[in-house]
């Protein structure tokens, strides 16, 4: 492939520049100049033909054609070069003469037929995206492929191509925005002066041009570069030379960059290089391996370097089982990471026994890459703690630092310590997770030591062994080494040696005191009063060391604002034991709890996998009816309680509108992300069936996802399946062998003495790890169908478009011409409709088709039925039909078809006058099918409240809401309009507008059809002038 790597030597620019606007004569004279200084061929180069081949318009195309560039006229072989191209054909040169990668599968153009059966469609997204051609209407996003090149866009796409400047101040004919590339073009050679720059460009001046253009981009080429740091880099060309660039501006690391310098060849002649180069730097591109040597550290190493602040993240890391972490410390090579896990029991790894950890939004060291990987790996402590390091604290205490964590109860026993031979007499303190402070006195000089008894989590103990170590004595209170801020509540103090206590530390005021944390020699305040934007001094008083040195220290920081807006880091569905799912989504930050933006449910929508709002019972307006909480304790994670279940499928949650816990609170930007739900809590098994023939007796059972085939979830373990006969009897099954006949699916076979009526599974876990449950339990029951059909256990009509089957089982093929609808609209006689299409839903057990155009239902009936032939093709994969209604004389009942369809209002409203003397209107609203009102409705509190009426964008109050014929379409509200306390009359000018609320219509039921399906919101207005 030929790449943009278009070059212009010194001399041409200055040539250009002299005979800017010159005669044809002096025009030759230019381009023989550039023909001179050509040299062999790019290394990107696919066009074979050269000046000294090609001498006529005819040659030039020949050989243009040879290489690919140009085609005979559309239908022809010939050059026709006296007839013109369009745009598209066009478009195509472009790509070809310059070496453009084609760009498949993308539309960026909205004309007729640009899709992907367009055959010009790939070469026009690859112009546009290079900012070779644009557009004809940039609003309308028209290309105009079928319309024809001109000479000054074609004028621009080449002077754009070969990076030459356009001519300022030009004067010629041709459109204001093409003069100084038709200008460009016509000094390049590109184009004669004389052509008409706003005609539509022949063949023969397109030719011309591309072969021009090709000449004009020969030259030395760029063969290989090294990069040697991020502003030097060494190119090798063609020619064997070396030259060393020094760049003015630094490489951005992993960032393909075009670079432009000037080359001087073995014989002195200059050109102008453009060329792309990477500079490639070691940053992570995932996690190479995970180790845990002791029981509360874990490494992770990656397979480059990863950056700090997010890498030592402890909220970027889960360990199996809910263990918790204390702390994650990056290595100096940032390539990584420990993760110390917290003192408590329950925190402590297993000896030999497989685990795992998630790490999750760690970015590499430039940012290009967020590593989010599980991995599993297996503790293997060997190795007994040993004493790594004794370091004098003056006078009367001394630490020691152990290999590894070490058990808290053995520090503390100061038997276990042995000073010049004698046992310490001392208290000792511990600095989880491997340092011992003993406070004893000791002299100066040097002393030898031997601890004893201190076990690691695993219980291996320490081999007792003496060490030397030297005191100096300390008279000088600890001093502050560096300080560092956490946005602006949380300050970092670290000293020069170990800190007993700090008696008080504050920022700027002795009111603004922070809680103190020690450990070891870091001093961590948390501040209930922000600090200053700006400069703080820090005071910290009655700082001790273990000497017994105290003094008050102050230090100045300005606080490092935390800017980063929190992230969704993951959206995980899971389901309740009564079978509805929630969606844990978890923030790549702590949330502000008090805010409320984390649990404000108009923050979260749900929608269906084509964006449109998802109408479920749970959601409003696509937003969660039941609160939002946050997960437990956890300041990252919020809960969503969809409160129903979800079909199987797809589903878009977007969020947005959620502040981080910082100080200023930073806002995420709108987020979206694809979730599928399952059903494993209340739907364990799908489908139950029994086979028998002359050499097999068997039970298939089909669970609702993927399971096991080993371990203690294994599905093909025979001991884990009962059966039970008709009396509720267990069935002893001998020879009992089970297999899988899918991912899903396996076959119990054994000899069956009759057809067993049930079946019950227990403790199989689907394909990632997980159990399936049935009301909470582990033990799966369902029925064992002995007919060997796809049952259809409800046929429902949800919209005008569309008919839902639930299915008794999976179906893997639909053929639509095996259902059709006979309905009989209200007061009208029977029709037939048939689906014009269909869709697979819930994991294959729901069937949705699709009635559309002049196939739509009617939106109420007096009777409907779903038919289905007698042999239907719609079939599971093991080739098990779908049940066909069929009575047992073969008779074709049908199934009642549900109707769940809401009725909805004409958006064409009447407004009607219904007394001068009283000034009340009615609003007569139009369904389109047979609606009612609650009997015994309340109109305070249930109708008025779903009718919103203005006039003048003020409320109006609604005075009745009434049907004059009980059962009928029509629906009447009426009104009153009050200015100053009296009713007035409507002028001229004055729009009504209402609104019918229909979400709490669906939640209460007050306006619905015959039978029972609530009318749908509503929104329409009215002149009032007649």
């Amino acid at each position: 492939m030929r790449e943009m790597n278009y070059q212009t030597s010194t001399q041409q620019n200055q040539q250009t520049k002299q005979f800017r606007g010159g005669e044809k004569k002096v025009m030759k004279k230019r381009l023989a100049l550039l023909l001179s200084v050509a040299m062999a061929f790019s290394m990107f180069a696919n066009v074979a033909f050269g000046a000294d081949a090609a001498k006529t318009t005819q040659e030039k195309f020949d050989a243009l054609k040879e290489a690919g560039v140009f085609s005979g006229y559309p239908g022809t072989t010939d050059a026709k070069l006296g007839q013109e191209m369009t745009r598209a054909e066009f478009a195509k040169v472009l790509v070809k003469l310059f070496g453009l990668k084609e760009i498949h599968g993308q539309y960026s153009y909205k004309d007729k037929n640009y899709d992907a059966k367009n055959w010009a469609a790939p070469f026009i997204e690859a112009v546009t995206a290079e900012g070779l051609m644009q557009g004809k209407d940039l609003t309308k996003k028209i290309f105009d492929f079928n319309g024809k090149i001109t000479v000054e866009e074609a004028s621009k796409t080449l002077v754009t191509a070969l990076k030459l400047e356009p001519v300022k101040d030009a004067q010629n004919k041709a459109t204001d925005w093409a003069k100084g590339y038709f200008e460009a073009a016509v000094n390049a050679g590109l184009f004669s002066k004389d052509v008409n720059p706003k005609a539509n460009a022949t063949r023969a001046q397109l030719v011309e041009a591309a072969f021009a253009a090709d000449e004009m981009t020969k030259g030395p080429k760029v063969t290989s570069y090294k990069v040697i740091d991020s502003k030097t880099v060494e190119f090798t060309m063609s020619d064997k030379e070396v030259q060393k660039v020094t760049l003015d501006k630094a490489l951005e690391p992993n960032k393909e960059t075009e670079v432009t310098f000037t080359y001087k060849n073995k014989e002195g002649k200059e050109f102008k290089i453009t060329t792309k180069v990477t500079y490639a730097i070691t940053a992570a591109q995932k996690v190479a391996s995970v180790t845990a040597e002791n029981l509360k550290e874990i490494v992770v190493t990656f397979d480059g370097s990863v950056d700090k602040k997010s890498a030592e993240k402890k909220e970027n890391y889960e360990v199996k089982d809910n263990k918790k972490i204390e702390n994650v410390t990056l290595s100096d090579d940032k390539r990584s990471v420990t993760v110390l896990l917290a003192e408590e029991s329950g925190s402590t790894l297993t000896n030999q026994k497989e685990t795992e950890i998630k790490i999750k939004n760690v970015k590499n060291e430039d940012a290009s890459k967020t590593l989010t990987e599980t991995v599993k790996f297996t503790p293997i402590d060997v190795k007994i703690p040993e004493v790594k390091e004794i370091v004098g604290l003056g006078t009367k205490a001394f630490k020691v630092v152990f290999s590894e964590p070490v058990q808290k109860q053995d520090v503390f026993a100061s038997a276990n310590y042995k000073l010049d031979g004698y046992t310490v007499s001392g208290n000792v303190d511990y600095v989880y997770p491997n340092v011992a402070i003993i406070n004893t006195s000791v002299s100066v000089g040097e002393h030898k030591l031997t601890v004893s008894n201190i076990k690691d989590f695993s219980g291996l103990k320490n081999v007792p062994t003496e060490k030397t170590f030297s005191v100096v004595e300390d008279t000088t209170a600890p001093e502050i080494a560096s300080v560092k801020t956490n946005d602006l509540k949380e300050v970092e103090i670290t000293f020069n040696e170990t800190v007993k206590s700090v008696e008080k530390v504050y920022h700027n005021a002795s009111g603004n005191k922070g809680t103190v944390k020690i450990k070891d020699n870091k001093v961590t305040a948390t501040f209930t009063n922000a600090m200053y934007i700006g400069d703080n001094t820090i005071h910290v008083e009655g700082v001790t060391d273990y000497s017994g040195n105290k003094a008050n220290r102050e230090v100045k920081v300005n606080p490092t604002l935390d800017s980063e807006r929190p992230t969704v880091m993951s959206v995980e569905v899971k389901q309740k034991d009564n079978g509805h799912h929630k969606l844990i989504v978890e923030f790549s930050k702590d949330l502000d709890k008090k805010d409320g933006t984390a649990t404000k449910d108009k923050n979260y929508t749900i929608k269906n996998k084509d964006g449109k709002v998802l109408d479920f019972h749970g959601l409003t307006d696509g937003h969660p009816i039941l609160p939002v909480t946050f997960d437990g304790d956890s300041k990252t994670k919020v809960v969503i309680d969809l409160g129903g279940k979800l079909d199987s499928g797809d589903y878009i949650l977007e969020v947005e509108g959620v502040k981080d816990a910082t100080y200023f609170g930073n806002t995420m930007l709108p987020y979206s992300t694809t979730f599928t739900a399952k059903n494993t809590v209340t739907d364990g098994i799908t489908r139950a069936w029994y086979v028998s023939d002359s050499e097999d007796k068997s039970v298939r059972i089909q669970f609702e996802t993927p399971v096991k085939t080993s371990g203690d979830g294994d599905a093909t373990a025979k001991e884990k399946y009962e059966f039970y006969d008709i009396d509720g009897n267990r069935m002893k099954v001998e020879d009992v062998e089970v297999s899988m006949l899918s991912g899903d699916t396996v076959k119990v076979k054994g000899k069956f003495t009759s057809v067993p009526t049930s079946v019950y599974a227990s403790y199989i876990k689907d394909s990632e790890g997980n159990f399936l449950k049935q009301n909470g339990g582990f033990r799966l029951s369902h029925t064992v169908d002995a007919t060997n059909k796809i049952g259809v256990s409800k046929v429902k009509a949800t919209s005008r478009e569309e008919i839902k089957l639930e299915l008794s089982g999976k179906v893997s093929s639909v053929d639509i011409g095996d259902f059709k609808v006979k309905v009989a609209p209200q007061g009208e006689s029977e029709v037939t409709k048939s689906p014009t299409s269909y869709e697979l839903a819930d994991n294959g057990k729901t069937i949705k088709l699709k009635f559309e155009d002049s196939n739509k239902l009617p939106a109420g009936w007096d009777k409907a039925n779903l038919h289905v032939v007698s042999s239907p093709s719609t079939r599971d994969a093991f080739g098990t039909p779908i049940e066909n209604f069929h009575d047992e004389k073969g008779n074709d009942v049908g199934k009642v078809l549900v109707d769940e369809i809401r009725p909805e209002f004409d958006s064409k409203i009447v407004l009607n006058s219904v007394t001068n003397s009283t000034y009340e209107y009615e609003i007569q609203l139009t369904a389109n099918e047979n609606i009612k009102i609650k009997s015994g409705a309340d109109f305070i509190n249930e109708l008025q409240p779903l009718f919103k009426v203005e006039v003048k964008d003020k409320d109006i109050q609604v005075t009745n809401v009434r049907q004059k014929t009980a059962n009928s379409k029509e629906l009447f509200v009426e009104f009153k309009v009050a200015q100053d306390g009296k009713n007035v009359s409507l002028t001229q000018d004055d729009v009504v507008n209402i609104e019918f609320k229909g979400d709490s219509n669906n939640t209460y039921k007050v306006i619905t059809d015959i039978v029972g399906n609530a009318v749908a919101k509503f929104k329409s207005g009215v002149a009032a002038r007649k």
